[in-house]
């Protein structure tokens, strides 16, 4: 049997209270989600101390009154992707790295949509740590959604350097 050290318990205790859905007041449903089944359980306060889009969303009037099963979609994630990102508001930098890894586009989007810079920072070194071949235009376009001058220098040098590789004339011959 493992035991947890103190550090171990006091970094992960937001964790457990968001897996036994203790005392949760808000509902989060992913995308293409028609019938309910995919809604995660989280708490309002949690989410309004990581995100200030959140924290304005729940100072609003029609928020205060909400009970504790009303939902709010976020389009934008896919079910896997919403449970990292909720799974990141509660345990921040204990966050196993590998899950944040293989989203790390789509939740660096939501980073900032929801104005999470720290989590817009993980993901971007994940993003350049995973740059290719196959991604690098993409990644150049992601790093214009909110101008990334350090992502977006990083994907045009690997560009320029890789142009070979990348736009290869056979490509564009007629």
């Amino acid at each position: 049997m493992t035991t947890q050290t103190n550090v171990e318990v006091f970094t992960h205790g937001l964790v457990k209270v968001l897996k036994e859905q203790w005392r949760v007041d808000v509902w989060l449903m992913p995308s293409h989600n028609n019938d309910g089944d995919e809604l995660i359980a989280a708490h309002k306060i949690i989410l309004a101390a990581r995100s200030k889009v959140f924290a304005t969303m729940f100072e609003s009037d029609k928020i205060k009154n909400w009970t504790v099963h009303e939902t709010i979609t976020l389009s934008d994630l896919k079910r896997e992707e919403l449970e990292v990102f909720v799974e990141f508001c509660y345990a921040g930098e204990c966050m196993p790295s590998e899950k944040l890894k293989k989203h790390a586009m789509s939740l660096y989007r939501a980073s900032d949509k929801y104005e999470i810079p720290y989590l817009r920072d993980l993901c971007r070194n994940h993003i350049m740590s995973s740059i290719n071949a196959s991604n690098a235009v993409e990644i150049l376009e992601l790093s214009r959604l909110p101008l990334d001058k350090t992502l977006s220098e990083f994907a045009n040098n690997y560009i320029e350097f890789h142009s070979s590789i990348i736009f290869p004339l056979d490509r564009f011959r007629t």
